[in-house]
């Protein structure tokens, strides 16, 4: 003790020292409140804060949580996750059975077998069913020997139908990798349940059915329609041999077909039109009615007219009729008799798009102002504003027609045509210098707002594949419908690498979502502003003197950020390179193992879309478009209207396909610069 303190008077000293405690916990509650202050620490959080949190905040759960996030900064450092992530499981909180995997994994990453093997078990016997749970079955399993192994994985396929792990574990089950009487045939049937997609899954599917004894009709029904999701109707067909197949298999395989060849799909329409025609309507009839309406084929119409009279009556059906007949009357009886209806909105556009090509400035008003425009998804009542206040416009009525566009580009302003509208307003334009064009920026991070506070918490803390695998878990492995669902599924996917489908299922949300949920709008569009490999496409585009955002616009369309992808005319990679292109540019022959290197295909597909500018006279439209269909197809398709109304030339492109294109990758490119969202 300090001389001083010895020399007062004991009733002093105590004094002073109650004085000393009241200030040091007066200090601590400061340091809690500061720490406290501002958002809860995230993947933006800086690494100094969240180290200070870790070490000095009085709250064990704040340290947990700095302590995570810092883990997941330092995946590639096994040791470093260890030292952070030790004597963090503690208590009955969830996020302790996060902690216990990630510690068991670590230790097997560092060879420590026994200590991880003790660390799976007590993630079970505390945490039995958190989805964590379903990687300790999993590990532990393959370590048992077999008759305590099949147990332990038949626990995870009953308790964990639709988790990674038990889809894993069916694989190797259904290939014959798990022993034991029944595996393949019980793993097969998981993955044709569960999960579908999962690598490999084809292959299980189609050997189990090859099974000539043993397979219930249930069990052949199941098979086949997993093999029909996977687009194999041969495969699906044969399968069921000669056993009819349930409604949701036979819609499965009609719209299989519907993707093949023309002999193909004129057999998946017919199976659409003994669907429609069963007697009790169904989910799946009222789907084969919607698929009837879409097809433009001949034999479709026919089809449709073998309808009875009251099927006949429905909305599909009716706005088939009217896109055939080209009756502008008749189109504006369905639309205000089915405003809500996908099909009045497709009709809608149809009639509309014809008038606007062909000049007919009045009708393409009165289709475009139909009773279906408050009914529209943001992506769809974009494409309506824009072309209501063009022909506004042409009809002289211009203060109309430009306050349509200010209206989108403040409701819509992140896509191509929010894109158009600016460049009509003078309110911007994309730019192809890369000196003046902004830096390609992975999007920040946000929160997930998915209501569900287990998610949320992982996603901020950095748990991406726990967020993922308790959502599948959640969910029982179901495809979403509504928009909220594909929106909150498709975040997630983006956020574990699977940008494929992640991507897919974001740009279904925007034509499900509805017009006033504006906050959700908001939300898709910063995710859809999300590129992945950011560095190595501003490497390629600087080796290419391009703007990074244009390689990442085209990327996005061509592959989802998906270095893996193959077309069906033999593109490989992230830009989607045809070989013989690639060998082109390249001087030398290429294998498609190459080219699926995201860093020498951005180099290429750069190299490739140069070449193009500089044949276009940096001309955007011309550039995209021959990216797709080949400088010489667009060639052909140069008028005075490219330089009139780009916009008009756009629609007129023949090549439908062509013709999204360029909207789609130009659109992108717009957003990856300017990074606009709807307004609320």
């Amino acid at each position: 003790m300090p001389l001083i303190l010895c020399q007062l008077p004991l009733a002093r000293l105590a004094q002073l020292l109650a004085i000393t405690c009241l200030g040091t916990g007066a200090a601590l509650a400061s340091g809690q409140a500061l720490l406290g202050l501002g958002p809860k620490p995230n993947p933006d959080t800086p690494r100094q804060v969240l180290e200070a949190i870790r070490r000095l905040a009085p709250d064990p759960v704040a340290r947990r949580e700095a302590s995570l996030l810092l883990a997941s900064e330092n995946e590639n450092d096994p040791a470093a996750q260890q030292r952070l992530l030790k004597g963090q499981a503690w208590g009955p909180d969830p996020l302790a059975a996060v902690v216990l995997k990630r510690q068991a994994l670590v230790a097997a990453s560092l060879g420590e077998s026994a200590q991880a093997k003790a660390l799976w078990q007590q993630l079970l016997i505390r945490f039995p069913l958190a989805p964590a749970s379903a990687d300790s079955l999993y590990a532990l399993g393959n370590q048992q020997p077999l008759l305590l192994g099949q147990q332990l994985r038949g626990q995870l396929l009953g308790n964990f139908a639709a988790h990674p792990a038990a889809l894993a574990a069916a694989s190797e089950m259904a290939s014959g990798a798990s022993p034991g009487p029944g595996q393949q045939h019980q793993g097969a049937l998981h993955l044709a349940r569960w999960g579908v997609r999962w690598p490999g899954a084809h292959e299980h599917l189609e050997r189990a059915c090859q099974r000539k004894q043993g397979l219930t009709p249930w069990e052949r029904d199941q098979l086949a329609a997993g093999l029909a999701q996977l687009g194999d109707s041969a495969a699906a067909t044969a399968c069921l041999a000669s056993q009819k197949p349930s409604r949701p298999t036979q819609l499965a395989i009609a719209k299989a077909l519907l993707k093949g060849p023309a002999n193909e799909e004129s057999q998946g329409e017919q199976q659409l039109l003994n669907l429609a025609r069963s007697a009790a309507p169904s989910p799946e009839t009222r789907e084969a009615l919607q698929l009837l309406g879409e097809s433009d084929s001949q034999a479709s119409l026919k089809a449709l007219k073998q309808l009875p009279q009251a099927l006949q009556a429905q909305a599909p059906v009716q706005a088939r009729y009217a896109i055939a007949t080209d009756n502008t009357r008749a189109a504006l009886a369905v639309l205000q008799r089915w405003p809500a209806d996908p099909a009045s909105w497709e009709l809608q556009w149809q009639l509309a798009r014809k008038a606007l090509l062909t000049s007919q400035w009045t009708q393409a008003r009165a289709l475009l102002a139909g009773a279906a425009s408050p009914h529209l998804p943001p992506a769809l009542a974009a494409r309506q504003q824009f072309w209501l206040g063009f022909s506004l416009i042409q009809l002289g009525q211009s203060s109309q027609g430009r306050e349509r566009w200010r209206h989108l580009l403040r409701e819509y302003p992140d896509g191509y045509y929010g894109w158009r509208a600016a460049v009509r307003l003078g309110a911007g334009d994309v730019s192809l210098d890369p000196n003046q064009a902004p830096p390609l920026q992975p999007a920040p991070w946000g929160p997930l707002k998915s209501g569900n506070h287990q998610l949320d918490r992982l996603w901020r803390l950095g748990q991406n594949q726990e967020a993922w695998e308790t959502w599948r878990q959640q969910r029982g492995g179901q495809t979403p419908q509504q928009a909220a669902d594909l929106l909150l599924e498709g975040r997630l996917r983006q956020g574990v690498g699977d940008s494929w489908i992640g991507l897919g299922q974001l740009e279904e949300a925007s034509l499900r979502l509805s017009p006033q949920q504006c906050q959700q709008r908001r939300q898709l569009a910063q995710a859809q502003a999300t590129p992945r490999f950011t560095s190595l496409l501003a490497t390629a585009a600087r080796q290419n003197r391009l703007p990074a955002s244009l390689l990442a616009a085209i990327a996005k369309q061509e592959s989802r950020f998906s270095p893996g992808v193959y077309s069906g005319a033999g593109a490989v990679g992230l830009l989607q390179l045809m070989p013989e292109t690639a060998a082109d540019l390249y001087g030398a022959p290429l294998g498609t193992a190459a080219l699926e290197e995201p860093s020498l295909n951005a180099q290429l597909g750069g190299r490739y879309l140069k070449q193009l500018l500089t044949l276009w006279d940096r001309n955007p439209l011309l550039a995209i478009a021959s990216y797709n269909a080949g400088p010489g197809a667009v060639a052909r398709w140069i008028t005075p209207q490219l330089q009139q109304a780009p916009e008009l030339w756009v629609e007129a492109i023949p090549y439908p396909e062509t013709r999204l294109y360029v909207k789609k990758v130009l659109g992108n490119l717009w957003h990856f610069q300017q990074r606009r969202l709807p307004e609320c």
